[in-house]
Formats: C-alpha cells, structure tokens, sequence
C-alpha cells in the first residue's frame, strides 16, 4: 500500500469570473445575434463560477506565436509549481512536521500544456534542494487523466521501494493553449470550461521512515486499473498547429461514461469484491457537468458521493491533470472514518480510464 500524506497548490493571481471570461470571449470572437444564442449558453450550463488564470484578461485580445505561449508556459510552470510543492511539503493540515526536499526520493512532472526539454522537473530540483540522485518521471500527453496516473505510477514505483517517499506535481496552464482565430465548437467549448492550476502530492511507501509526519485523515492506495479504448485518439486531445496547441473534445465523451467508463468501474469494483454502496465517495476529475451526471447515472448514487467534484469545477473550472489532486485535497479535509473506501477517476485523451482504489486511515 501507499500513503497520500499531503496534497498542496500553486493557484494562479488572476480570478475571473465565469460571466467576465463570456464577456471576454463574446468580445473576442464577434458573437452576437443567432451565434451567441448558440454558442454563449455554453457558459452557463457549465456551472464554474471562478477560474484562475496565469495572465490577465488583456492578453487574450492579442496574437500571440506558439513561442510566446510556451515561453510564458515555460516561466510560470516553474514559479506555480514551486509554490504547490512548497504547500505540500508543509502543510500543517495533513503534516505534523515539513518534510525536507532531500525526503524525496522520485519526483514526477505531469503536463500536457506546455513544452520544454530538459523537462520542468529539472529547473524545480535547481530550485529547491532536492539530492542528485532523485528518480525524475516526467509524463507528457495524458491530459485530464494525468493527475490520476501519476498517483498510479507513483504508488507502482512505492510499491517497489517501500521505504521511499515520491512527489507529485501535476501543472496545467490550459489558458496558455488560448487560439484566438479558433471559432470551432471545440474551442468555445474549451474556453469555458478550461482553467490554470498546479497541484503537489506526496506519497509515502508503507515502510517511508517519514510516516509519523502524517496526521488527520489519509488514503491509502492499494488498487489501481487502466483502460484504454482502441481506435479513439480523435475523441480528446491537442492537434499541434503553427500557432500552438488546437483543443480537441469530442461531444461524446459523456456517452462514453455510459458505455467504456462504465464497463471499466463496474469490473473494477466486481474484481475487488466491492459493490456501489461499499463505495464512501467518488474523487472524480470533474470532466464538466455533463460528465458527472453521467457517471451519477452509471452508478446510481447520489450527488453527495461527487460533491467536491461539482466544488472544484465551480471554483476552478477545469484545471486537466491538476483538478483531480484539488478534489482529493477536500476530502481528505473531510476527517472519513477509517476504513472507509474511496474510489479516484479520471478520463483522459487516448481514450483513457484511471481508475484508483483508496481505503482511509486515521492517524
């Protein structure tokens, strides 16, 4: 088993409000009339109030190269990321004591917003004093599943080295990905759901000599399962263009939580001896509302099971990779009673399903 022992963030200074971004966005394409009777409702029916971003509204109104972007990308990846890290590896909350950057025995970077070789991860071991020889896992790509995948990789690696300690970092500056000529549907669709965040979590192996630093409640992971739909890669993901990363986000994605999703979480609960109601809560990347409707429908369970899902979304929109580790952050603020058992989900470009089985803890 693994321990999650603390989660932290590094949220953007800019805080818009869901009907400034619509504004914004009505402003910048020319909407009016019969389009913005289509396409503006969109806004409305996401249910985000607030999303933090890492520019201000005026750079959205300017032409910006692929360079520019990913140099902004570059800056703030790095200065967000820091902060995240920091948070979590002092956090009062979850921690009694901070744990010292050299505590780390493998950091993993996951992104799918920006570029950069040598990878993010080695500019945050300058930054900070992390040893030499700590194991990097930088991953690249997986989209709104990362977040989810990386606590799967971590706890494969804790797994194997069960006194080890390893460090999540999940950064996603979708803002950044912003295509200003861009009038698909797609796109609208992308600017209002999509937001800025960066998320850290620390994960320590049942043996980790630092596991008396953990306090209140905590998972443990001891179940992970990945699926991949054949033949789906058009179903999320970026096309690269000359002027930078081209959101692509199929209209199908919820009926796919009624058929793939559902066939994934209902053999993965059956192979684990489990039925829905064993099931205390779901820690669900929260995709939009459309996708949490839909997985309430394939389990037959209340909204109360997603709740800091539907939280998340309307305070930070959707944030990719990072949004998962913001919902898993309120619960385990929750104080669950031992042994009490959680499932974490995410979906994401491929197309993927990461699905994680915690049971909670109490210090």
């Amino acid at each position: 088993m693994t321990y999650i022992s603390s989660v932290g963030k590094g949220i953007p200074e800019h805080n818009l409000g869901q009907d400034e971004i619509k504004t914004l966005v009505q402003d910048i394409f020319s909407i009016s009339g019969r389009e913005a009777r289509r396409f503006l409702p969109v806004f409305d029916h996401a249910k985000i109030e607030h999303r933090q971003l890492v520019t201000d509204a005026d750079w959205f109104k300017e032409d910006h190269t692929f360079k520019e972007k990913n140099d902004l990308y570059q800056k703030h990846a790095r200065t967000y990321s820091l902060q995240a890290m920091d948070d979590c590896l002092t956090n009062s909350y979850f921690l009694n004591n901070s744990i010292p950057y050299e505590a780390i025995d493998l950091i993993i970077f996951v992104s799918s917003t920006g570029l950069s070789t040598p990878s993010i991860d080695t500019f945050l071991m300058n930054d900070r004093p992390f040893r030499g020889d700590v194991t990097r896992m930088p991953l690249w790509g997986l989209g709104c599943a990362g977040g989810a995948i990386g606590l799967s990789r971590a706890f494969d690696w804790l797994t194997a080295h069960p006194d080890k300690n390893a460090l999540l970092v999940c950064c996603e500056l979708c803002s950044l990905t912003f295509q200003k000529n861009d009038r698909q549907k797609s796109n609208l669709i992308g600017t209002a759901l999509f937001g800025d965040g960066i998320g850290a979590v620390l994960l320590m192996g049942n043996n980790s000599p630092f596991l008396s630093y953990n306090q209140n409640s905590k998972p443990l992971i001891y179940k992970t399962s990945s699926k991949t739909m054949k033949n789906s890669n058009d179903v999320m993901g970026w096309d690269v263009t000359n002027n930078g990363l081209e959101v692509i986000f199929s209209k199908s994605i919820p009926s796919l939580v009624r058929t793939f999703w559902s066939t994934h979480i209902k053999t993965f609960l059956q192979n684990n001896q489990l039925t829905k109601e064993d099931i205390h809560s779901l820690v669900a990347h929260p995709g939009g509302m459309k996708v949490l409707k839909a997985m309430e429908e394939v389990l037959l369970v209340s909204e109360e099971k997603f709740k800091y899902s539907y939280d998340v979304l309307c305070d930070h929109g959707n944030m990719s990779s990072a949004t998962v580790l913001y919902v898993l952050d309120r619960w385990m603020k929750e104080k669950i009673p031992k042994n009490e058992v959680s499932v974490l989900s995410a979906l994401g470009p491929g197309f993927s399903s990461e699905l994680l089985l915690m049971e909670w803890d109490r210090s």
